[in-house]
């Protein structure tokens, strides 16, 4: 019995006294952290989606308290208000911030672009980009296993079963990053949203000769340059047998679209130009459209749009000269 009682107590003693010594080396050695930080993560959605650059909501808050200004800092999900709200904890003006949205730039429907084989293995876009080309015989545009989707957490795009191409919505849509991150093909863009969400993309990224991209899909750019002939902002660059607009300078003024051969370019959230063609039309029945572009024939309900654009791009003489050409 004694034997017992004295082991307890040498086994109690040895744990208060290892306790002790635990408390002591923390209180030593623990490292003060700023009580903003809770307030600010509090303040944040927590979403923990990564698409401010950092590893979740906490280690935003941390980077927030930590910095001097909140230039560069922003939370997508929670958007324009949140960081005010950050702001007001950490006394500081929270910078202004365009809304952006994904856009996938590939249309390459089932139609446009019929497929060459047959994928019989797990269907992720990211083992069948490393094993072949993929079902089409285009090696840049979308595979169609709906990676995307699966990465989104706000339930924002999903594959449309007709086209077999995925579809962002817009109102769902917080610009995290994380269906351009999860496409191994890097077809998702993370883009300005634009005024009332009108932008014009070219939903293509091909990069392949114009003939080799004409062969493996209807609606593929091409790389003719004639988009960039015709427009008069300097807002249409073609590099690499591809074009890019720049949303910063296009003005909205559709000439790119009009005279694109192929239909790579779209007008999105804006009303159909006048006698457009519809999509995966041949190259050949697009002759006349790209014989037009410049004459400002434009939907008058697109120059509407255009008039009531609260920025700079209505400001073009340009773009009120064609809003004009409707009335």
């Amino acid at each position: 019995m004694n034997v017992i009682l004295i082991s307890l107590i040498v086994l109690g003693c040895t744990g208060l006294l290892a306790a002790v010594l635990l408390y002591l080396v923390a209180q030593r050695f623990k490292v003060e952290e700023d009580p903003r930080i809770d307030l600010v993560q509090e303040a944040l959605p927590g979403a923990n989606c990564g698409g401010c650059g950092f590893a979740g909501c906490r280690a935003m808050a941390e980077a927030c308290v930590k910095a001097t200004s909140l230039d560069g800092l922003l939370c997508p999900v929670g958007g324009a208000a949140t960081m005010d709200k950050v702001g007001d904890i950490l006394g500081m003006k929270a910078a202004a911030s365009e809304p952006k949205v994904a856009v996938v730039r590939c249309n390459g429907t089932c139609e446009a672009r019929p497929k060459t084989s047959r994928y019989d293995g797990t269907r992720t876009c990211a083992i069948m980009n490393t094993l072949y080309v993929g079902e089409t015989g285009c090696s840049f545009g979308c595979l169609g296993c709906g990676d995307c989707v699966a990465a989104c957490q706000f339930d924002a795009i999903h594959i449309n079963p007709a086209t077999g191409l995925p579809e962002v919505d817009e109102a769902k849509c917080v610009a995290c990053g994380a269906c351009s991150k999860a496409c191994p093909r890097g077809i998702i863009e993370i883009r300005k949203k634009g005024d009332e969400g009108a932008k014009m993309v070219v939903l293509c990224s091909n990069k392949d000769k114009g003939a080799i991209a004409r062969k493996n899909c209807l609606n593929a750019c091409i790389g003719c340059g004639k988009c960039q002939t015709v427009c008069g902002f300097d807002a249409v660059k073609v590099e690499n047998n591809l074009a890019y607009i720049d949303a910063e300078k296009c003005a909205l003024c559709r000439e790119c679209e009009a005279a694109c051969p192929t239909g790579a370019i779209h007008g999105l959230n804006l009303p159909a130009l006048a006698g457009a063609k519809s999509k995966g039309q041949e190259a050949k029945a697009a002759e006349p459209a790209a014989e037009n572009a410049g004459d400002g024939k434009f939907d008058p309900a697109c120059a509407a749009i255009i008039r009531s654009l609260p920025t700079k791009r209505a400001q073009f003489p340009y773009v009120q000269n064609l809003a004009q050409k409707s009335n």
